[in-house]
């Protein structure tokens, strides 16, 4: 018994395209998603009460301006390797 508390970060995409490549960031309480970012939002938003305030603070704080940044960095860079691989297997 307890309580969990995780991230999930992961990437979206179709292509090596930067406008085909989505950032994601979920952020669960005892397995429910409370918030999210969103690349393509441009912003958190919140799933359920303490996730709304959280996306609202985090949304008028230094946070979401680094999670914009986030897509070229975690995914843009990574994106590359992944897609030849998947297309070389299929």
């Amino acid at each position: 018994d307890g309580f969990w508390n995780y991230v999930v970060t992961h990437c979206d995409f179709n292509s090596t395209d930067s406008k085909d490549i989505t950032f994601i960031r979920s952020y669960y309480y005892n397995k429910l998603e409370i918030v999210r970012f969103d690349s393509s939002v441009g912003r958190y938003v919140g799933y359920t009460e303490l996730g709304v305030k959280n996306a609202e603070a985090w949304n008028s704080g230094p946070e979401v301006v680094q999670m914009r940044n986030e897509k070229e960095r975690y995914c843009a860079n990574n994106v590359g390797n992944d897609y030849r691989s998947a297309v070389t297997k299929s």
